[in-house]
């Protein structure tokens, strides 16, 4: 999910292809999950390494959309961010992942998110799924989705503690799913439509196992 700068430059690259086959005739939708699409002000502390910005400048927004190709963005907003551990709601309960990083030196869940959130954007008092700020992960001119309590990956982020509650859990993939084939007009009816939803539904389940 966080290749969406590499994904949008390749895209971009094929458009550009007058001779060759045009991405517009093999692509109907660009789906980004928890993916950064806006370089931070100071381009020296960008996570990408300048890759943000050369599509943002060169390619920007849904640069394909005129041609028919629909872009959606997909974000969660699960944690927020606080630099002091004194600045965490008290009122939130510890997690397993909170006892971990305390172990560690690094505090709960809010902390390690603000220095995700401050690397990625600059800004580390955010709300977003616990890596990318929920702002950072919307494309400007796309469809765009937010999850509530949904986190960026698999595993709490820096940890091996497996969780149910990101982007690619089977639960989670129904909150967004219906959305991608809604904005794809992918389906005719209901029938064909549930049958479509279960076998995409599938995938994507596979797909982030």
């Amino acid at each position: 999910s966080s290749s969406s700068s590499s994904s949008s430059s390749f895209a971009s690259t094929e458009a550009d292809n007058s001779e060759g086959i045009r991405t517009s005739e093999r692509v109907s939708c660009l789906v980004t999950i928890g993916a950064i699409h806006k370089a931070p002000e100071d381009a020296s502390t960008c996570v990408t390494r300048g890759a943000l910005k050369f599509v943002e400048e060169n390619y920007p927004g849904p640069f394909l959309k005129e041609e028919g190709v629909k872009y959606i963005s997909v974000g969660g907003k699960a944690i927020v961010g606080k630099k002091e551990e004194e600045d965490v709601d008290p009122n939130v309960a510890k997690t397993d992942a909170d006892e971990v990083y305390a172990v560690r030196g690094e505090g709960s869940a809010s902390k390690v998110a603000f220095t995700s959130y401050e690397a990625v954007c600059g800004d580390g008092n955010t709300i977003g799924d616990g890596v990318v700020p929920l702002e950072w992960s919307m494309l400007d001119g796309a469809r765009q989705i937010e999850l509530d309590g949904v986190l960026h990956s698999i595993n709490e982020a820096g940890t091996t503690l497996p969780t149910d509650r990101w982007y690619g859990a089977e639960d989670i993939v129904d909150r967004w799913l219906p959305d991608v084939l809604d904005e794809i007009e992918l389906v005719d009816n209901k029938t064909q439509g549930q049958e479509v939803f279960g076998s995409l539904q599938q995938w994507a389940s596979n797909l982030f196992k």
